[in-house]
């Protein structure tokens, strides 16, 4: 193991390498770019046994990701905001044709006006698709957990995509000390990648067709099937975060991650970044007596309804903060929180905050205050 100082985006093409994907394709778009250019550097310089494709397009990238998988290739691609915009026809056709691709997503305002710093509505507008999606803290959140990714999508229970979130700038371009592991411990924990049952393989006996037309009567069983699947992530994630913590001791929570609820009035509730600064905000909190605690949802995709449930059931209030707008709606992670606590008869009041759009700040005082406010 080493420790280096490093940025988020070099953390995720660590994590990248660290997997042994056998195919890269991608295309650069600010802030992923440094991700797939340190891959592309390795990969010339023979440091990775892989095949970088390059591409004119996202939607080409994660079309010949997509090819990769289907030939049985552990597989890998980034982008950001418009690029995954313009994968999106082939981000639903990764997840139905049950690709275990993983991709690391650097969240970033969507234009008009165009925009490079963070804002989650590009990947939240992707949660119906059918990816599993795991939100990083920090930048060692953002290697591991990329590790920790093609696990869980490989799983025989599985076989779904992945996507690992970080935020713009605030992690993909600022530089943490991190450790990075061994090879030969990575490969101890991550296996060759062997399971997948849907590739195209000539010599099979019985041969499997892909792209035909699916009747009214049969259509269901591939919705309900990728159903499953998702509900048994809810087990899974967990697992493999144990089995990580067991194999390098560190743990960066399973569904949710919870800090100081023991004895919390009322909680944060957030995604990635943000809820690291909301945990430095239950700090300053409770130097004023004020009995604060924060839940990071690590994962939106499948939502963590029980953790999140059984964690407002305690509170008299839930804090909710979106680095998102749904034009017409409001904030998307408050109305998810929102429509499970009454899906599970909850009444605990949530009070949702919409800040931070397009990168702007958002600071502990800010979050401090937020709280004062709902007191």
């Amino acid at each position: 193991m080493t420790r280096e100082v490093i940025t988020g985006d070099e953390a995720a093409a660590w994590g990248a390498r660290l997997a042994k994907p056998r195919v890269v394709a991608a295309y650069p778009i600010t802030p992923q770019t440094v991700i797939v250019e340190q891959l592309a550097e390795w990969i010339q310089k023979e440091m990775m046994d892989s095949e970088f494709i390059l591409v004119e397009s996202e939607h080409s990238a994660m079309a010949a990701t997509l090819g990769g998988s289907l030939a049985g290739a552990r597989t890998f691609t980034a982008t950001s905001s418009q690029g995954l915009y313009y994968m999106f026809e082939m981000i639903s056709w990764a997840a139905g044709s049950r690709m275990p691709i993983v991709a690391a997503m650097v969240t970033r305002a969507l234009g008009p006006p165009w925009n490079i710093w963070s804002d989650h509505l590009d990947v939240l507008s992707a949660r119906d698709q059918g990816w599993i999606t795991i939100w990083a803290e920090n930048n060692q959140d953002v290697l591991d957990t990329m590790i920790q990714a093609y696990k869980i999508a490989e799983h025989e229970d599985i076989i779904l995509p992945v996507m690992v979130q970080q935020e713009a700038m605030t992690l993909s371009h600022v530089s943490m000390p991190v450790e990075i592991p061994d090879q030969k411990d990575v490969d101890a924990f991550l296996p060759a990648y062997t399971t997948q049952p849907y590739i195209m393989n000539p010599e099979e006996s019985e041969p499997i067709t892909y792209g035909n037309i699916a009747m009214p009567e049969d259509y269901p069983q591939f919705r309900e099937s990728m159903e499953t699947a998702m509900n048994n992530a809810k087990q899974v994630i967990p697992d493999v975060a144990e089995e990580f913590r067991e194999e390098f001791g560190r743990w960066h929570g399973g569904l949710v991650k919870r800090y100081k609820l023991d004895d919390a009035d009322f909680a944060f509730f957030a995604l990635g970044a943000i809820a690291e600064e909301a945990e430095a905000a239950v700090e300053e909190l409770r130097e004023e007596g004020i009995k604060a605690g924060a839940v990071n949802v690590r994962v939106t995709r499948p939502f963590p309804k029980r953790e999140i449930s059984n964690i407002a059931d305690s509170l008299s209030k839930a804090l909710v903060i979106d680095r998102d707008l749904s034009v017409g709606w409001g904030g998307i992670l408050t109305g998810e929180i929102r429509a499970t606590l009454h899906e599970q008869g909850i009444n605990t009041p949530v009070v949702g905050k919409i800040t931070g759009l397009g990168g702007k700040d958002i600071t502990i005082d800010e979050l401090k205050q937020f709280a004062k406010d709902n007191m």
